[in-house]
């Protein structure tokens, strides 16, 4: 399953997913989710989610592994996607992400495409208890160059990373999901 931190229509975030599904493979499936509809996380609800809020989570808990795309706003991670990501993660005995196999993408408009958000992600990981892959990196910069204005990822030198980067998931999840002889 795949989702961008992004609500933007137009978002260059959501172009790297777009370009994830035209590059996979023909055994690879990459469902789409839209965080768009997920409110604010609010404690007193978390253990009675909103039907959005349990409809990601039932998604996340499906799938074989996640495919994050996140823009970079303020050094960081976007508030859309930090808000799901506590919605799925919470309570602590329900937490969907546990044992999640997952990569990171990102696009910016900044020289630095992402990566001080990348690594704000890859901190909280460490808390729900995901497993990320490392490598490769998939940092878009300077995005607008990058992306045509029908939201196709035009630079062939990300649209193979994100292949390398899709085949590393399929590998990744497969390893994990291996059971010794």
């Amino acid at each position: 399953m795949a989702f961008a931190g992004s609500l933007r229509r137009g978002s260059y975030n959501k172009a790297l997913v777009r370009a994830a599904i035209e590059v996979a493979a023909e055994n690879v499936t990459i469902e789409v989710f839209d965080l768009e509809g997920i409110p604010p996380f609010n404690q007193d609800n978390e253990n009675n989610p909103p039907p959005k809020v349990a409809e990601f989570k039932e998604k996340i808990r499906s799938a074989d592994a996640l495919l994050i795309a996140t823009p970079e706003y303020n050094y960081s991670i976007p508030g859309v996607l930090k808000n799901a990501i506590d919605w799925a993660s919470r309570p602590y005995q329900d937490n969907s992400l546990a044992n999640k196999p997952v990569a990171i993408m990102s696009a910016s408009t900044g020289r630095f495409g992402g990566a001080r958000a990348q690594y704000h992600l890859r901190q909280t990981f460490v808390f729900v208890n995901m497993y990320p892959i490392n490598k490769p990196e998939v940092m878009l910069s300077n995005a607008a160059e990058c992306v045509a204005v029908e939201g196709k990822v035009t630079d062939e030198k990300t649209r193979i990373l994100i292949k390398q980067l899709v085949e590393a998931l399929e590998a990744w999840t497969n390893r994990l999901n291996s059971k010794p002889i």
